[in-house]
């Protein structure tokens, strides 16, 4: 006999662990089920908004107090490659957080008062008698995908992921610096650096947390990425902007914007939040955000009678807050290459564009009010 549940999430990540939690606070019995063992290294710039925080009921000065990394920004560095950067400055108040994923996502899954199977990869989903049975161990009415990209129960949903979908590819390492490389990286820990593609199909980060570096680039097209990488931190080491000795063992990632997403978000008795359903913003590629917040949105919509309405009102919800899908204009705007190219260029290199809207409105989505935390009015 499978062990019951009211409801079972495959993956662990921000996303798995908000819905786990509020579900569990509500009197669900929840199973989280994910492949890695925590903690886990995730492929991500790795920062955090004060809207991410307030959804997740965090206070900063807790979260930091055991000696987690909570690195203030105050500061933005935009430029395009190849020509000189816009320095943002947004006052004494952060205006984000960088964290190390390790850390965070852990804190966020060990605060769920839920089951937790680590280390154990989904094999088998079956339906019986209503109800899903997971390697034929656990079985439950709902079933949420929370686990990334890849997620299997995204898989049996429609096509599931496939090279149909034009997915990001992300390349990243972060690793401690040393004494010598401290001393050799000019990089500011408040004071991110991004560095848009000259195609704008993409953009390279360069972020500071403490005494870690984190380094990294995503895009659209995803062909010769790692030559893309190599070519910008050499460029970056050239200007003396990063250490000469680096780690060269940089780790993938996939992951689709919201705005180009067709995969299906629910099936019977089956819901995707997360990366898992393709929800990252789709001018910055941020994942974080919309993952908390599609957590907080599922967990409503299963909280509410009747119970089969539930897929309807998630899905509702989820157009609400970030819009119609395919529906979004691509992060490389709609214009012909060399016109597109001559205007990003003059356009990355005023401090307004930069600052109100690359900054403001794509990473910081300033005017977007933050979902309030489960329970919280």
């Amino acid at each position: 006999m499978a062990d019951p549940y009211d409801l079972i999430i495959v993956g662990g990540g921000p996303a798995g662990a908000t819905l786990a939690r509020a579900m569990a606070t509500s009197g669900w019995r929840v199973l989280v089920i994910d492949k890695a063992e925590f903690p886990r290294d995730k492929t991500c710039a790795g920062w955090v908004t004060p809207a991410v925080l307030t959804s997740l009921d965090v206070a900063p000065e807790e979260y930091a107090a055991t000696g987690r990394v909570l690195q203030p920004i105050h500061r933005f560095s935009i430029g395009m490659m190849g020509q000189a950067a816009c320095i943002n400055e947004h006052g004494a108040e952060p205006v984000s957080y960088g964290i190390r994923r390790c850390e965070f996502d852990r804190y966020l899954l060990d605060r769920a008062p839920v089951t937790k199977v680590l280390g154990e990869p989904v094999k088998t989903l079956s339906r019986d008698s209503g109800e899903w049975v997971v390697n034929g161990r656990w079985r439950a009415p709902w079933l949420v995908g929370a686990g990334g990209h890849f997620c299997p129960v995204a898989r049996s949903l429609g096509d599931g992921p496939g090279r149909h979908e034009v997915a990001v590819a992300a390349k990243e390492v972060e690793f401690h610096l040393d004494a010598a490389q401290r001393a050799q990286c000019a990089v500011q820990g408040d004071c991110p650096e991004l560095w848009f593609c000259r195609d704008l199909k993409g953009y390279a980060w360069v972020f500071r947390k403490g005494d870690y570096l984190n380094i990294g680039l995503g895009r659209e097209d995803n062909h010769h990425l790692s030559d893309h990488l190599a070519d910008f931190v050499q460029g970056m080491q050239e200007r003396g902007r990063l250490p000469p000795d680096l780690p060269l063992h940089y780790k993938g990632h996939a992951y689709l914007l919201y705005g180009h997403a067709e995969r299906p978000l629910r099936g019977d008795g089956v819901l995707l939040i997360g990366d898992a359903a393709g929800l990252a913003y789709t001018q910055s590629g941020e994942g974080i955000r919309p993952a908390v917040e599609s957590a907080l949105l599922a967990a409503e919509a299963l909280s509410l009678a009747p119970a089969e309405a539930a897929a309807d009102r998630y899905e509702a919800a989820l157009r609400a807050r970030f819009g119609l899908r395919g529906d979004q204009p691509a992060r490389g705007w709609q214009l012909p290459d060399a016109l597109r190219t001559r205007l990003a260029a003059s356009l990355m290199s005023r401090p307004w564009f930069t600052r109100h809207v690359v900054t403001d409105r794509w990473f910081l989505h300033k005017k977007t009010p933050a979902l309030p935390a489960w329970g919280v009015a």
